[in-house]
């Protein structure tokens, strides 16, 4: 059966998920051959693999594509206390790397986080063990015109605002474009497809959030300290955020109707962001 038809690789992904997800197919379980499961649909077995790869996408199915029949993953455990940033972050983005179609899209303030995680998931495609074949990453920073909540001087209107201004934008456009070169980079080294976008906010985020794959979303509260930080002329006192110790909360789609509605809702937030209030940023 074409495409056209009802039991496309989606419906055939969207019954095994449900099956998945309600207990039909167990944790650990066996799903049937792809020649049992094209039988049983009426799709071809391209269809079928289509689909399993959909599922593994998501993290739902284990041991796909090793010779024998994939399994229903075994749910991960939930860490007893979340993470911060700068420990649970880089294991997160390695797993996401797995994928065949990486979709890492972030809220933040400077994305200083994400540049040494990633260099965990980078390094295993140097080294050949990873291999995704597309990269999408979409990252929301504030606008370098707005009045920032924070970073600012702790002597609100004085002449230290703009130097905390100017130096949080000097931040802001060092680590986009480290981030952006280490990603597009694998395009020459690699030949993999790889898109890194970037959009202006208006407004600053009181949290961070990243999307992973569409599957998982990773959240933490931006922890607002009074701190000081030496200069040529002195000390610099500032209320700032201390973003690499910012504790991590993770939400899965395949951790329950909860986690799923969670993830699903940050999504349709991160989308409505994207596409309505937010322009085009231009790194300098």
């Amino acid at each position: 059966m074409t495409g056209s038809g009802r039991h496309t690789a989606q419906v055939v992904a969207d019954t095994l998920r449900e099956r998945i997800r309600t207990g039909a197919l167990r944790p650990g379980e066996r799903l049937p051959t792809q020649t049992e499961l094209a039988e049983e649909f009426g799709v071809t077995r391209g269809a079928v693999r289509q689909a399993l790869r959909i599922l593994q996408q998501e993290g739902l199915l284990s041991s796909v594509g090793k010779g024998s029949p994939p399994r229903a993953a075994e749910p991960r455990p939930a860490s007893e206390v979340p993470q911060p940033t700068m420990v649970a972050l880089a294991p997160r983005l390695i797993e996401a790397f797995a994928a065949p179609h990486v979709r890492i899209e972030a809220v933040c303030l400077t994305a200083q986080s994400l540049v040494p995680a990633l260099g965990e998931p980078l390094r295993l495609i140097h080294e050949g063990r990873l291999r995704p074949d597309r990269i999408d990453a979409r990252i929301m920073l504030p606008s370098r015109d707005i009045n920032l909540a924070f970073p600012v001087s702790a002597d609100a209107g004085s002449a230290e605002d703009d130097t905390v201004h100017q130096r949080w934008l000097a931040m802001r456009d060092a680590v986009g474009q480290v981030l952006r070169y280490n990603l597009q980079s694998l395009r020459g080294t690699h030949d993999i497809d790889v898109q890194v976008t970037f959009r202006a906010l208006p407004f600053t985020p009181p949290v961070k959030l990243y999307l992973l794959n569409g599957v998982e979303a990773l959240f933490a509260h931006y922890m607002i300290t009074r701190r000081e930080e030496p200069t040529d002329s002195g000390t610099l006192e500032m209320y700032d955020t201390l973003g690499l110790e910012s504790l991590l909360f993770s939400f899965e789609q395949r951790a329950g109707q909860r986690d799923a509605a969670f993830v699903e809702q940050s999504q349709k937030w991160f989308d409505a962001l994207w596409e309505t209030i937010t322009t085009d940023l231009t790194l300098s």
